[in-house]
């Protein structure tokens, strides 16, 4: 029974309560157990390095230093990725500069494996015979691509949300077309205004390839397509009412009616560039 309250306080409506007292060894193993089943080594955690030294060391190093534990395929990738590796090991660690010049470098190196990319897929069109429009649509394009396409799965195993995976595709497509088109022709467009043709004439910038129109109004059908798919998962009970994850069919099914519609346009691009299929 409660009484006599002391400080100022006062007794409300309920005057008792009733207290168990355990014995606390009782849960001492239990408490144990779970905090060895909930324990994490917090250096895997931390993003980055904390010196070129170490970034170096795990670069030249098989599966990280961790050869003891390397598995057949560790040895052949890091053989496969040797120079790629010592060249990402260049990049500042995260924590130097608050982490700006991390993010700058960074940045330089991603745009010299995208070039070089671009290079080595336009190349292998040239061998292939391929035309331009078709090697830029699938050889480059999967290049570029495919870092974003990781980087969203990512995303969605790791987020709660979709909104980091649908973010990031939605982002880098905004920055190929706005950036990816507006910088070059805004270089091109100063450096032809001090430029003149023999006959005094400025240059001028022509799409000489007639299938671009094709191939921009199939990627536009295509887009709204997805566009229409997600937002029917966002309201659809079946679909868990998201954009990602929910029932394994459902899921199933989105998955594969976006690989068609790539798969479509690819063939029917490819094919119009061709001049099998004419409109």
């Amino acid at each position: 029974m409660l009484s006599e309250p002391t400080a100022g306080s006062s007794l409300g409506k309920t005057k008792c309560t009733i207290v168990t007292i355990l014995n606390d060894d009782d849960y001492q193993t239990l408490i144990t157990r779970v905090a060895n089943l909930t324990s994490v080594n917090l250096d895997k955690l931390v993003i980055g390095k904390e010196s070129y030294k170490q970034q170096f060391q795990e670069a030249l190093s098989v599966n990280g230093g961790n050869v003891d534990e390397a598995e057949t395929m560790d040895f052949v990738l890091h053989f496969l990725t040797f120079g790629w590796k010592v060249m990402f090991a260049c990049v500042p660690p995260a924590h130097m500069a608050g982490g700006w010049l991390c993010f700058t470098v960074a940045l330089m190196c991603i745009a010299v494996v995208t070039a070089v990319i671009g290079d080595m897929a336009t190349v292998l069109g040239l061998l292939l015979g391929l035309k331009d429009s078709v090697t830029a649509i699938t050889l480059v394009a999967l290049g570029t691509s495919l870092p974003d396409t990781f980087a969203s799965k990512v995303a969605a195993m790791n987020e709660d949300t979709a909104d980091a995976a649908i973010g990031n595709i939605t982002g880098s497509n905004s920055v190929n077309v706005f950036l990816g088109l507006g910088i070059p022709w805004l270089m091109a467009t100063i450096y032809k205004s001090f430029y003149y043709d023999a006959d005094d004439t400025r240059s001028k910038f022509i799409i000489t390839d007639k299938s671009m129109p094709f191939t921009i109004a199939l990627y536009s059908i295509a887009a709204i397509i997805t566009l229409l798919l997600l937002t029917w998962r966002r309201y659809a009970v079946s679909a868990g009412k998201a954009e990602l994850g929910g029932d394994v069919k459902i899921k199933m099914i989105c998955a594969g009616i976006c690989v068609s519609l790539w798969c479509i346009y690819i063939i029917c691009a490819s094919l119009y560039a061709y001049e099998i299929i004419k409109f």
